[in-house]
């Protein structure tokens, strides 16, 4: 019998729930599939919204994970320095089959060292950021360059997981996922990408979001001047481009 598939999911204050809860809901139904929610310490974890999030494994007794796969959020400014978070994110990308994101959680891999020579997809307000921990943006709901598989924004997260099961298992499992849980969307606005949406609603949030956009490029300048100097995050590239 195949070990089952080890998944962790990084969660953190402020995390934006459906970043995770999206793929979590995928991945629990893969067969033999073993789920891991990753924290620093065994204790609850406030979400972005009401909801709050119970770990199911610290950094220190997680084990080798297949996949491993940080969501975004509002709380993704704080692990870009948070040296804890970096240095599980490398140990365990330099053992797992694929380095995965959702939304700006690509920035916190990026801060880890984890993208640079790669494509890359995040969340479409930090889409401009990749570019500084040397990755290359791309516009797209999943990206795929060798074992990193990066989804943009939110709800971008279930297309994500979907498409690494199609990988990881094959297509027809996936297929069977998305029909048991009748992933059918169907908007009922068209103004799910800035592409679309009117002038009016594009212009309204990024008024809204104007404090936290400048205080995620501060964090994001910050994060990327560490990278550049340290040559840490170069051998863990070259550990997982030998595989």
């Amino acid at each position: 019998m195949s070990p089952p598939l080890q998944i962790g999911l990084l969660v953190f204050p402020r995390v934006t729930q459906l970043d995770f809860t999206g793929p979590l809901q995928v991945f629990s139904m893969v067969p033999g599939a073993k789920l891991h929610l990753i924290w620093k310490r065994i204790e609850p974890v406030p979400s972005d919204s009401v909801m709050t999030l119970t770990p199911t494994a610290t950094f220190a007794d997680c084990p080798q994970l297949d996949v491993i796969c940080v969501p975004g959020g509002g709380g993704t400014n704080d692990l870009l320095s948070d040296t804890e978070v970096l240095d599980f994110l490398r140990r365990q990308a330099d053992g797992a089959k694929y380095v995965t994101s959702v939304c700006t959680g690509s920035l916190a891999l990026g801060a880890a060292g984890l993208l640079k020579g790669y494509r890359a997809a995040t969340h479409w307000s930090a889409m401009d950021m990749l570019a500084q921990f040397g990755a290359t943006p791309t516009k797209s709901r999943v990206c795929i360059d060798r074992n990193r598989i990066t989804g943009g924004g939110v709800t971008a997260g279930i297309d994500f997981a979907l498409t690494l099961v199609s990988i990881m298992v094959d297509r027809t499992t996936a297929e069977a996922i998305q029909l048991q849980m009748e992933y059918n969307p169907a908007p009922p606005f068209n103004s799910g990408s800035p592409d679309t949406a009117s002038a009016e609603v594009l212009a309204l949030l990024r008024e809204r979001g104007a404090q936290n956009q400048a205080r995620r490029l501060e964090a994001v300048k910050r994060a990327a001047e560490q990278v550049n100097r340290s040559r840490v995050p170069d051998a863990v590239q070259r550990a997982t481009l030998l595989r």
